[in-house]
């Protein structure tokens, strides 16, 4: 207990947390590399993994270290009801912007200018991964690895590309944004290679990425609301993806 302890207080401001066995679990499963996991209970832990979870079983078992609940405590500010947390090794940045600028894509990136809101962040990245999408790339200054975003996405984070951009470093493709001015999405194929941004919860597209748009779309919505929440939207536009011709894509 004492060493892993140590080893949390020594890599705690170099990795990812991983808050909860969801987001270990997720992130063994897409390779992240984990040198330290605790738990309040080994047994639970590995009883929750048996029944949810079994391809990862082998290797909690041999990360699993039980440490009191004081001491869990003190080590996650916000404690998880699974009682499970790790530090993964946050992935190199080279090879995420590799990945985004490689072409041919085999499916979407999504960009989220000026995102506000922690939570609805790691619901993107959340969907990203479930429709195979090649990453989220985030503008502005909110951070797409802080611990409240890997927690809202689970930890799906190792499943795709996440990485902050400014806008003139976006991937090449052909742009579409998501704006209510824009065309019915309902009549448009929507590229493999696309970039598919969507504007600040508060304040729409900016005016920088508006300038850099090919293509502005709208999702079809009753008259008199107003908007849908930014991961209903993204949702809705990887769904239409994928209903028109593309397909989740295998990491």
């Amino acid at each position: 207990m004492t060493d892993s302890v140590s080893a949390w207080h020594r890599l705690v401001d170099s990795c990812v947390l991983l808050d909860g066995f969801h987001a270990l679990k997720h992130a063994l499963r897409f390779g992240a590399v984990v040198p330290v996991a605790v738990t309040t209970d080994r047994r639970a832990a590995l009883a929750l993994a048996d029944d949810l979870a079994p391809d990862v079983h082998a290797s909690l078992n041999a990360l699993l270290t039980e440490v009191p609940e004081a001491t869990y405590a003190a080590l996650v500010p916000r404690p998880h009801p699974t009682a499970v947390a790790a530090l993964a090794v946050r992935p190199s940045r080279l090879a995420h912007l590799d990945r985004l600028g490689h072409t041919p894509r085999p499916a979407p990136v999504i960009v989220l200018d000026n995102p506000r809101n922690l939570g609805n962040t790691g619901a993107v990245i959340r969907l990203a991964a479930g429709f195979g999408a090649t990453g989220v790339v985030t503008t502005g200054t909110l951070d797409p690895w802080h611990p409240t975003v890997v927690r809202g996405g689970a930890g799906l984070h190792f499943a795709t590309a996440v990485e902050r951009l400014t806008v003139a470093e976006l991937p090449s493709g052909p742009l579409f944004a998501l704006d209510p001015e824009g065309d019915d999405i309902r009549g448009v194929k929507l590229p493999d290679d696309a970039v598919l941004a969507f504007g600040s919860e508060r304040s729409g597209l900016s005016a920088e990425l508006r300038g850099r748009t090919d293509h502005l779309l709208a999702l079809p919505m009753r008259p008199q609301v107003s908007s849908y929440n930014l991961a209903t939207s993204v949702a809705m536009t990887l769904y239409h993806w994928s209903a028109t011709g593309g397909a989740p894509a295998a990491s």
